[in-house]
């Protein structure tokens, strides 16, 4: 876990499949998913996004987690097993693009790239307004941030037809930029965009 840059202080060393097994084998719980993030334990706080449901969440209860962010795989597993489908996942994302905090501008680029994968409720034209904000964030030089950030343009272009191409303009724009970290996120995105793979699936010619 610490050689891929996981927070191990408070981690038992339990594995992601057996952390699945046990949620799904235990009764959803809003009062039990807080007290298992209070035990402070990484994989306890894990099952906790598990346990919980998105339509319990409150706004103060996903400030308050994001803040207990120490690392990828805690934000990514909250963001993408709970936070993505809350009601107030576009209000956080929009807070969290903005702040200092590694881990929380983490969240907010994690829970974009979570919602472009499972919520396809979502009208296409929602994600349009993302683009401003992976922009802004690109220079970020931070590792996990800039990592979140060409993970969110990625999911938002492999989404639809309709988002592949103002994707693929971003990526594009970020390519050539000055900036290493941004010129890194649209080097990478655009390669991923342009695939066969990608195309193929999305009927782009």
């Amino acid at each position: 876990m610490a050689r891929f840059g996981i927070e191990i202080e408070k981690a038992l060393g339990v594995s992601m499949p057996n952390i699945r097994q046990v949620g799904k084998e235990i009764t959803p719980d809003h009062d039990l998913a807080e007290q298992l993030w209070q035990s402070e334990i990484h994989e306890a706080r894990i099952l906790a996004s598990l346990v919980d449901r998105p339509k319990w969440v409150k706004r103060s209860q996903m400030d308050r987690w994001a803040a207990d962010f120490n690392s990828w795989d805690l934000c990514d597993q909250v963001c993408g097993n709970l936070f993505d489908r809350s009601p107030f996942a576009h209000e956080k994302i929009i807070k969290w693009a903005t702040q200092d905090k590694e881990f929380v501008k983490r969240a907010a680029f994690a829970t974009i790239a979570w919602r472009a994968v499972h919520d396809k409720k979502i009208d296409d034209q929602s994600f349009i307004e993302y683009f401003t904000l992976i922009e802004t964030a690109s220079c970020d030089e931070r590792n996990f941030v800039k990592k979140a950030v060409n993970w969110a343009l990625r999911q938002i272009g492999k989404r639809s037809s309709f988002l592949y191409h103002p994707a693929l303009s971003v990526a594009a724009r970020l390519a050539v930029s000055t900036d290493k970290s941004a010129r890194w996120i649209g080097k990478n995105a655009e390669k991923e965009l342009k695939s066969v793979a990608i195309r193929k699936r999305l009927h782009i010619t």
